[in-house]
């Protein structure tokens, strides 16, 4: 998907058909999906599905949630994404069941190689297991996956995958703060 070795100053990163499709979902999402009413959360579940997303059952994505790409969101059962989050999905996005993500978060699945000559664009996935909380305004990195349980404190910053499944972490970077107690679905 991500050309390599361009010139990025002179030409594009992407593909003309991902450009292309990116534009089609940008106007559908300024026309039909950001002003639909706050509680029509099916109807925006199927406007992501209709543009490639695997939505499941009882999803909340409200609408001031910026998503570069649904084709590359899958979202389980029960998940609430609020207003103000950016799911920068260049790769897949991968949300459990039962999972929140807060307002002002920010998934962030692209990054560049500062030690290439170009800055090579670079996209690797992003994947929260079940049961996941990424509070408000929290950072995720590229590559990262979040355990089951985990939740990620208020403008914490995760660069790498956290280790231990029911446990809070904060800070920047994100560090394990305490346990939480496991909850079976």
């Amino acid at each position: 998907m991500i050309i390599q070795g361009n010139d990025p100053t002179i030409s594009p990163s992407f593909s003309l058909q991902n450009r292309i499709m990116r534009q089609l979902w940008n106007c559908a999402w300024l026309l039909l999906f950001r002003p639909s009413p706050r509680p029509f959360h099916a109807w925006r579940a199927g406007l992501l599905r209709l543009f490639g997303a695997h939505i499941g059952k009882h999803v909340h994505v409200y609408p001031a949630v910026r998503i570069w790409a649904p084709w590359n969101l899958e979202i389980g059962n029960h998940v609430g994404v609020a207003d103000g989050v950016t799911l920068y999905n260049m790769d897949m996005i991968t949300i459990g069941d039962y999972s929140v993500i807060s307002q002002g978060a920010h998934l962030c699945g692209g990054s560049h190689d500062y030690n290439s000559q170009n800055f090579q664009l670079m996209a690797a996935p992003i994947t929260l297991q079940s049961q996941v909380w990424i509070c408000a305004e929290a950072f995720v990195s590229q590559g990262v996956t979040l355990p089951a349980g985990a939740v990620i404190a208020a403008r914490s910053v995760v660069t790498r995958s956290p280790k231990d499944a029911w446990t809070v972490y904060a800070g920047m970077p994100a560090k394990p703060i305490r346990k939480r107690t496991q909850h079976v679905k």
